[in-house]
């Protein structure tokens, strides 16, 4: 199999820590602090790692951030190509408050992508070799909302799957481009349709008219507790995630992205993939704050799914 290779235009060093309680004004001290190389595709690429696959995480990044979210990447073990930019990459902060086990996220909106650093981007994706190629998060200023077309256009000119996990301007532009498999929240998916989706027959309807479209070939819609739909022209499937502690939601859809699709480029079938995806998914929301998915539990949690 060739390595998974993930695209991240947004990266973050993602740093997590633990404080009795957050409160305005005064000094805040915490505990436990912990650092990890973030971002969608980065995240992505971790969890095909830590289930055994073969990634290849590419990413833009800049400054002395940059430099640091690079070793980080290689003491993680992840192959990476880095796309470098002018401008800082971004540090996020999750703080977990135990009196309350309440979770705060503080989100930097990152650097300015300038025009030449995005063309560079897209012109080093052609120069790769895949079968499956992942792109993840938001895109950050700069970067144009067609953007990820222009990938889907790459991947299917190498006749590889693109695997789309975006929201907003950038996955309506991308619809209809050959996306293999695009994973919205129910929340992105109501954003897209402009329709309340909480009804369970409105979901999969909507699900069901873009895959109609050609939008896209297959859909996974991911619920928080209530588990994931996935939906494509062959059959509509619906898994309840298995009852565990919610510790944290934090890359918890890049797990479910990443395990789904190894599964797939490893040649499973739609449904077993997709059970895979929702184990890794329910897995990381056992960890707190940036620790995503292990191996063993999203093992254990894949063989319950698959028996029910």
């Amino acid at each position: 199999m060739k390595p998974i290779v993930t695209l991240t235009l947004n990266p973050t060093i993602d740093a997590a820590s633990k404080t009795e309680t957050v409160r305005p004004t005064h000094k805040v001290r915490t505990v436990d602090e912990r650092y990890d190389p973030g971002g969608g595709g980065i995240n992505v690429a971790r969890v095909v790692n830590e289930l055994g696959g073969r990634s290849l995480a590419v990413y833009l990044a800049g400054g002395l951030t940059g430099g640091v979210l690079d070793n980080m990447m290689k003491r993680a073990g992840v192959r990476h190509w880095t796309v470098p930019i002018a401008g800082l990459t971004r540090v996020s902060h999750v703080v977990h408050e135990l009196s309350t086990g309440m979770e705060f996220r503080f989100t930097p909106e990152g650097p300015e992508i300038l025009e030449e650093e995005w063309r560079t981007c897209l012109e080093q994706l052609t120069m790769l070799d895949f079968d499956y190629l992942v792109a993840s998060g938001s895109l950050p200023r700069g970067v144009p909302e067609d953007f990820y077309r222009t990938v889907a256009g790459i991947a299917t000119a190498k006749r590889a799957k693109f695997v789309l996990d975006t929201s907003g301007p950038a996955l309506k532009a991308a619809l209809g481009h050959g996306i293999h498999l695009a994973k919205p929240s129910r929340g992105e998916l109501e954003g897209l349709t402009g329709r309340d989706l909480k009804d369970p027959d409105a979901l999969v309807s909507a699900a069901r008219e873009l895959v109609a479209s050609g939008a896209v070939e297959h859909l996974a819609i991911t619920m928080g507790h209530e588990g994931a739909l996935l939906v494509s022209a062959a059959a509509v499937k619906r898994l309840r995630a298995p009852e565990v502690e919610v510790r944290s939601a934090v890359g918890a859809g890049d797990s479910f992205v990443a395990a789904m699709t190894l599964g797939l480029a490893l040649g499973r079938p739609l449904d077993e993939a997709f059970a895979l995806g929702v184990a890794a998914g329910t897995a990381t929301v056992t960890t707190i704050g940036t620790e995503l998915c292990r191996r063993e539990v999203v093992e254990a949690l894949y063989e319950t799914l698959m028996r029910e």
